[in-house]
């Protein structure tokens, strides 16, 4: 009977910890996310900038590389890629 105890209790622990995990799966996600949209936005912001000219600043595109590296690692949409092809042919100027 005490081995049926301590087995409980062991599952009740177990348990518990599943909850503790789900919970911080479920932040990790969100922050992947919001990190996620803010490189986006920075991408974009950085392209619609620039788009007229086609002509960026050699910082401006080594952030963008940068960004768009992160992006991807954490499972960035192929709308980005078209974005990141297009600038990547723009001339870079110092």
């Amino acid at each position: 009977m005490e081995e049926i105890k301590q087995l409980c209790g062991l599952i009740t622990a177990a348990a518990a910890a599943c909850g503790v995990l789900w919970k911080l799966g479920e932040k990790l996600n969100a922050v992947v996310e919001g990190i996620r949209c803010q490189l986006r936005t920075e991408i974009l912001r950085t392209y619609y900038r620039h788009k007229d000219d086609k002509r960026i600043r050699q910082y401006e595109m080594e952030n963008m590389e940068h960004n768009y590296h992160a992006y991807k690692a954490l499972g960035g949409n192929s709308f980005i890629d078209e974005i990141h092809g297009e600038v990547t042919s723009w001339e870079v100027v110092s």
